[in-house]
């Protein structure tokens, strides 16, 4: 960029500054390296704690936090408009195929696990039980009032208003709620031939004047937390973060359980993780670790997903921020899942989910 600098020793010596200072930011800028990561809310805390963490001994990678849902991260992602693509649900054949149609290969991978909880306002009320039939009926619009015999009987000891139950749910193509509606369609057929499961779908409670949806996690919070007499599902480590009531879930074994670390571990356990390669990500169940057996599983958990281009022909990512990519990633996978680095809310992979991950991490070429 030409400059003009005029006859005089001051002026002289400002342009030199000048152009001193230009060729240190420039210098600066080439020296560090941007990276963003769009999507799923879900993982919210998690993957800004680990950003937090990992910036603070890399101070040369700036990496960039965007929500906006698994069905914009996945968007994003086609477009090449974000570095790393976060998805709850694995992402479907469909999608996968448009991924490959780009000319290059996409790679999916668990990174954490967390839970979808049911959090409510009612005040003065900090602890419910739900059983199954109750939480499908309450989400289907077929419970109209808090004080309903379905929720009375299992709560004998709290004194449920006779109000009407507003339903909160996202407004977004949401991983949390393909989770939510996957885990109601697994334990009710009513729920799964009239609503059916999906990052979105038609919520009868709308129509009856009793819905409201929010955009995020977030969203959904902010309006529980207005709106007296409502209740949400929503991620853990949101209720956590704002300090919600959350209810106690009837798991498979008939049990009331709440949601915890140990709660989520015990879900984790109690099955055996089929993780596809990461070359193959949509051949991925969600629904492996809903509904899990044991007397303290928690029945809404799942793993989350992050989407990364091996970058074949180095389309997606120049060498600069393919490296980091990968120094990043392989961070998340071994000390991103040590105790001190996992974010109030989630639990860190069994050992041989995070290897798989990391094997994604190796495809990723410079």
């Amino acid at each position: 960029m030409k400059k003009k600098c005029y006859v005089g020793i001051g002026i002289a010596t400002i342009c030199i500054v000048l152009i001193i200072a230009e060729l240190h930011i420039y210098i600066g800028n080439e020296k560090s390296v941007i990276l963003r990561t769009t999507g799923a809310t879900f993982p919210q805390y998690q993957i800004q704690k680990w950003i937090k963490v990992y910036q603070q001994s890399h101070p040369e990678v700036k990496i960039e936090y965007e929500g906006g849902g698994s069905g914009y991260g996945q968007e994003t992602f086609l477009q090449g408009l974000t570095h790393i693509g976060r998805t709850d649900p694995p992402v479907k054949e469909d999608t996968w195929n448009k991924f490959l149609n780009t000319g290059d290969q996409p790679l999916q991978f668990p990174v954490i696990v967390g839970a979808v909880v049911v959090a409510f306002n009612l005040p003065g009320i900090n602890e419910l039980k739900l059983s199954s039939e109750a939480l499908v009926d309450i989400f289907i619009g077929d419970i109209e009032y808090w004080d309903d015999r379905s929720i009375k009987s299992l709560n004998p000891e709290v004194n449920l208003p006779h109000e009407k139950i507003i339903v909160i749910h996202r407004s977004d193509a949401s991983g949390t709620t393909a989770i939510f509606t996957t885990y109601l369609s697994l334990i009710s057929e009513k729920w799964a031939n009239k609503i059916g499961a999906g990052k979105t779908v038609n919520w009868p409670v709308d129509n009856m004047g009793r819905g409201l949806a929010g955009k995020g996690n977030s969203g959904v919070v902010a309006i529980l937390k207005q709106k007296e007499g409502s209740i949400c599902y929503t991620e853990l480590s949101f209720a956590i973060e704002e300090n919600l009531s959350v209810a106690a879930i009837q798991n498979k074994n008939g049990r009331f359980v709440k949601p915890t670390t140990e709660t989520i571990q015990s879900a984790v356990s109690r099955v055996s993780s089929y993780i596809p390669s990461p070359t193959e990500g949509y051949k991925e169940d969600i629904k492996q670790l809903l509904n899990a057996a044991g007397d303290n599983s928690y029945p809404i958990v799942a793993f989350t997903h992050l989407l990364v281009w091996q970058n074949k022909d180095r389309k997606h990512y120049s060498p600069e921020k393919a490296k980091a990519i990968k120094d990043f990633l392989a961070w998340i996978l071994t000390d991103g899942q040590k105790e001190e680095n996992i974010a109030p809310g989630y639990v860190p992979l069994p050992p041989d989910v995070a290897q798989i991950g990391l094997n994604a991490v190796k495809m990723i070429r410079i």
